[in-house]
């Protein structure tokens, strides 16, 4: 027998992440997104399913009062769409799953789901797609990477590369002064589309770049030609994956965004990391990089909740968690 219940107690949906999801991946890190939570101060409602042997489903999503739906914790929206990616949704089967999703007491959009530990029984949505560069496929030799191209393009785009270092290129690390420039060429690039321009965001990400920076995770890196700042990147190393965050570029520097890039991959390369995580986001220069493409993928619907809840034995619930009795519509 199962029982499917939601919590929505903060200490309660703390103890229960940190139990239930394996810290591989940047996003999978609590504090990562408690620094979005903090400023956006979503509701968290948290669904689990448990059997005999413990917690078999879990799905931890946050209500979103703008979008009037539930979106996957903590709903660091902008323009109604959630921004971390790499998103867990654990179910052992297709009914736990589907057990969980009935308990959502409304509508649902979770976004950049990744495919495993998942299914609803048929073959999920692609949201975005996301793109990597993965050193060991190159023996972490980038000249290797360079096969990927025809022999006119990969000397095209060395010739570009040459043309800007010509002009004197100098490269600075980890200057704290340089995230308020990044925000302000992301700004000045993507003007109303920037995700900074919500200040929710901005405080968030300043939230982020401070708790990396204390983990010693943090990587900026800035380029600078003709003693100008050209470009900006925020970059995390966690666990063996370089992830790019954010960035922001000058654009009346031709071409200092491939520049850029191809120093990641570079650098990702010396350090021999296992991949370099450059997000989500149809860009032309990834595929054109020849990047590898993972798929995110998309869950979306109506929760059916039971018109009416029974009543429980007295001291089974905590003020804080909701759940259904044996023979309910949403107990498996």
């Amino acid at each position: 027998m199962r029982s499917v219940y939601a919590v929505t107690d903060p200490a309660e949906c703390r103890a229960l992440w940190d139990r239930v999801i394996p810290q591989e991946q940047l996003s999978d890190v609590w504090e990562v997104r408690d620094c979005f939570q903090r400023h956006y101060g979503h509701r968290p409602h948290f669904v689990v399913c448990e059997d005999e042997h413990g917690i078999c489903g879990f799905l931890p999503l946050s209500w979103n009062s703008e979008t009037e739906s539930f979106v996957y914790f903590p709903g660091e929206t902008w323009s109604g769409k959630t921004w971390l990616e790499q998103n867990r949704l654990i179910a052992g089967d297709k009914n736990a799953l589907k057990s969980m999703l009935n308990l959502v007491p409304g509508a649902y959009h979770l976004r950049y789901l990744r495919s495993s530990g998942w299914t609803n029984g048929s073959e999920p949505t692609v949201d975005e797609i996301g793109y990597h560069f993965l050193p060991p496929r190159y023996g972490f030799d980038l000249e290797n990477y360079f096969h990927e191209f025809s022999g006119k393009s990969a000397k095209r785009l060395k010739k570009e590369i040459a043309t800007i270092e010509a002009q004197g290129v100098e490269y600075v690390y980890d200057d704290a002064s340089d995230f308020e420039t990044m925000v302000a060429l992301n700004i000045k690039r993507y003007e109303t589309w920037s995700y900074f321009v919500d200040p929710r965001f901005l405080r968030g990400f300043r939230s982020l770049r401070q708790l990396l920076s204390a983990r010693g995770w943090l990587r900026m890196t800035t380029v600078r030609i003709g003693g100008q700042v050209a470009a900006v990147d925020m970059g995390c190393v966690f666990n063996g994956t370089y992830t790019l965050l954010a960035g922001g570029t000058n654009p009346e520097v031709r071409g200092v965004a491939k520049l850029i890039n191809l120093h990641h991959m570079e650098w990702a390369c010396r350090q021999r990391l296992e991949r370099v995580d450059f997000l989500c986001g149809d860009f032309n220069w990834k595929t054109l990089f020849h990047l590898t493409p993972q798929p995110l993928y998309l869950l979306a619907g109506q929760g059916v909740a039971p018109k009416q809840r029974p009543q429980l034995p007295s001291g089974y619930l905590r003020p804080s968690r909701v759940a259904y009795a044996e023979g309910d519509a949403n107990r498996v």
